[in-house]
């Protein structure tokens, strides 16, 4: 129950974001606060990929923790030869994106995207404005202009997807992803951080950096049972089971997810045309 309600304080927090938003007086949640200082080392470090070798790995749930039901069996699945980004994508890298033509070219897009293009008349992510020549974004603190070294952040699957495409990648799959954050600590902008806002990426460190807070990162695997899964008995049993379907596996947390709320195993999932939720992009590509 408890964890159930993490889930909701993370959706009001959404929710309300998505709502004020639709305010023509852009009202803001709370009174803007000022990011902390950068210290000199820090900014946006150039993309990377790290590769991680082939071989079988088990993924899911183990131990005497708690976790939902959608993150069981603990199974092996076999991984083939990859790479995995060095942090998530910026918003200046989308934005090379856009300006790229990206949004007009039907090329870089799924059938089922490219619809979504055309029929919402997507321009950029949810929140983006074009404001006397430069970027502003809406946040929970009110509008703001854009930063460029911030995680690029409310897109759907599809311009996620797009977006790899264009940059001569893809996402990672789901199995992929928990194994590079498999043995890793649950460190990064939480919402216990206070500043509901993604943030940028550490400049260097030991392996793909940010993986867990800042943006939920989309994976290209499809939300279904693992193998071996059986729904619980009851009420309980639609909780998790009776979403699998038509839906995408994300990873790893948000700036708006409780830090104790998240594990390596942890499944979420939402329809591929959503943003509304603080979903970002992490590109991986085949070694």
């Amino acid at each position: 129950g408890l964890q159930h309600e993490e889930q909701h304080q993370e959706l009001i927090l959404t929710d309300v974001k998505h709502l004020l938003s639709l305010n023509p007086l852009r009202p803001a949640y709370r009174e803007a606060r000022r990011a902390p200082a950068r210290e000199p080392s820090r900014g946006t470090a150039p993309l990377a990929f790290v590769p991680h070798a082939a071989g079988l790995v088990s993924i899911g749930h183990a131990g005497p923790g708690f976790a939902f039901d959608n993150e069981s069996p603990r199974h092996a699945v076999h991984l083939e030869p990859f790479e995995l980004a060095s942090r998530p994508a910026t918003a200046g890298e989308y934005l090379a994106f856009m300006e790229d033509g990206g949004y007009g070219r039907p090329e870089m897009w799924l059938s089922d995207g490219w619809d979504s293009v055309q029929r919402e008349a997507w321009r950029a992510p949810l929140y983006w404005e074009r404001v006397g020549g430069r970027w502003n974004l809406f946040t929970l603190d009110g509008p703001r202009e854009l930063d460029a070294a911030e995680p690029v952040c409310h897109v759907s699957y599809y311009e996620a997807d797009a977006f790899a495409r264009w940059s001569g990648a893809r996402l990672a799959r789901e199995g992929e992803w928990e194994a590079v954050a498999a043995g890793r600590a649950v460190e990064g902008n939480f919402a216990e951080s206070g500043a509901l806002h993604p943030r940028p990426a550490p400049a260097a460190g030991d392996g793909p950096q940010a993986l867990f807070g800042d943006v939920w990162e989309w994976t290209q695997s499809a939300y279904a049972a693992y193998p071996g899964y059986q729904p619980p008995q009851g009420a309980l049993g639609e909780y998790n089971g009776k979403f699998m379907c038509n839906q995408l596996v994300l990873r790893g947390g948000s700036c708006a997810s409780p830090r104790g709320h998240l594990r390596a195993s942890y499944r979420n999932f939402f329809r591929p045309e959503a943003r509304w939720q603080f979903t970002g992009i992490r590109l991986a590509r085949d070694a």
